[in-house]
């Protein structure tokens, strides 16, 4: 847990995932040459947290980093964004996971045997999983070892006896896993939630589904299907008693300075927009918009929509 002694209300949102300390140079020069670094956090449900605290929703993250100053770096960010991380373990006995973002090779991930991968089943009781209205996970989680990969149906059997809506975004890694392991465990798990996220390159990576029509269908049972085309568009498909609402609106035309970060920037948006009962077309909006402000800035997250956002609209265009 955090070091804080007093326990929060419960959040409306809970995200779980693992979080690492990202390393890169500060003026973009190749990391084997640079002078000067920063250190930040990384990680795809508490980049989705942050967004979501930043549009004024009460939102945990909750995961485990190692008793060491990485891990402190880290939850010191998330709670300096307003994400509750009361619920946070520190494991005295593994580290931080750690990645360095090189930007001229790509990412270069150190988290094996992190603490987050310690994660295990046995701990959801004491999570506050009963009571929010939305848990959000995503399929890096199930990939980091064999606990995890237990916890993640765990948690969403313990979210939806409770009444919580699950969200999970597919999320492929392939430095973490193949193509073929990973798509026989994250269509299942993907098929239990009730909100589903998938890029369409990734669906059609791991289940041969080019068309966002073909990907909806591998998820029949859930109420809502978001598909992300990339700069093109992004669909939602939305099942209800009446039937299926398919929604497709274009993306913004941005000036991308870097694209890590905008998938989990979209979810935020999108969940952020459904959870205040906006329509199907605001939904998608808000992904797209808070998706573009992050596009603009070399980091995985960005801040600086704050709670004043009300509509897609006022958010900053590039």
């Amino acid at each position: 847990m955090s070091q804080s002694s007093d326990k929060p209300a419960l959040p409306e949102v809970v995200c779980i995932g693992e979080t690492m300390a990202m390393v890169t140079t500060c003026d973009a020069t190749p990391v084997a040459t640079g002078q000067t670094f920063t250190v930040t956090a990384g990680g795809a449900e508490s980049n989705v947290a942050q967004h979501l605290a930043g549009l004024g929703i009460a939102t945990a993250w909750v995961s485990a980093v190692g008793d060491d100053p990485l891990g402190q770096r880290v939850v010191t960010q998330l709670e300096s964004h307003g994400v509750d991380t009361w619920w946070v373990r520190r494991d005295p006995d593994a580290r931080t996971g750690l990645y360095v973002k090189d930007p001229a090779g790509g990412v270069y991930y150190y988290r094996k045997d992190s603490a987050a991968s310690r994660m295990r089943a046995s701990e959801i009781g004491d999570w506050p999983v009963a009571g929010a209205r939305l848990v959000h996970l995503g399929g890096i989680t199930p990939a980091l070892s064999p606990s995890c990969r237990d916890l993640v149906p765990a948690v969403i059997d313990a979210a939806q006896r409770a009444g919580a809506l699950v969200s999970f975004d597919v999320n492929h890694r392939p430095s973490l896993w193949s193509a073929d392991e990973a798509a026989a465990v994250l269509r299942p798990l993907a098929a239990r939630a009730d909100i589903v996220l998938v890029g369409r390159d990734e669906a059609e990576r791991l289940w041969g589904t080019p068309t966002a029509e073909e990907i909806a269908d591998l998820f029949p049972d859930a109420r809502y299907v978001v598909v992300k085309d990339g700069g093109n568009e992004a669909v939602e498909f939305h099942r209800h008693d009446d039937g299926e609402v398919v929604t497709r609106l274009p993306a913004r035309r941005v000036a991308v300075v870097e694209p890590v970060g905008a998938g989990d920037a979209f979810a935020g948006g999108y969940l952020g927009a459904l959870l205040r009962d906006d329509s199907a077309t605001d939904r998608l909006a808000m992904g797209h918009s808070v998706a573009a402000w992050v596009l603009g800035s070399p980091d995985d997250f960005r801040p600086g929509h704050g709670p004043w956002v009300r509509d897609a609209e006022t958010m900053p265009a590039f």
